[in-house]
């Protein structure tokens, strides 16, 4: 049975975390417990640096948010009128082919998401809740 090779590729990549754990100048520059954030500080301070850096991202997705679906929205209407007038042809069995693949992709990357917040539940939290304070203000 022979695999999708991009798959295989996908596979094959390195967990660039525990490489750089394992050299000598990762280890000097963070030392050797570099590993949840839950590990090296209070809750009170995770939850601060969280909620704060949740805040920031919050604030600008919500300024980016707008022009990035403007244009997004805007090109769809262009590349579907473009379409409907006969000035492009679209091969929809290849868009979702990509998309497909895409998927795929997405799926397996959502696992090392899961671990991290599962590790950094408290971080996470803080992080999530100063996100929708930045996207409401």
């Amino acid at each position: 049975m022979v695999g999708n090779p991009e798959e295989e590729i996908y596979d094959k990549v390195v967990d660039l975390t525990e490489y750089a754990k394992r050299q000598r100048w990762w280890n000097r520059l963070f030392g050797k417990n570099c590993g949840p954030v839950a590990e090296k500080y209070s809750v009170g301070t995770q939850i601060a640096i969280g909620g704060l850096s949740g805040w920031c991202v919050g604030y600008l997705f919500q300024k980016v948010g707008k022009v990035a679906a403007t244009s997004v929205g805007g090109g769809l209407l262009l590349l579907q009128i473009a379409n409907n007038t006969g000035y492009i042809q679209v091969d929809w069995k290849r868009v979702e082919k990509d998309v497909n693949k895409a998927k795929k992709q997405l799926k397996k990357g959502t696992n090392q998401s899961t671990q991290f917040v599962k590790q950094n539940i408290v971080i996470t939290s803080g992080f999530i809740g100063g996100f929708l304070l930045g996207l409401a203000s």
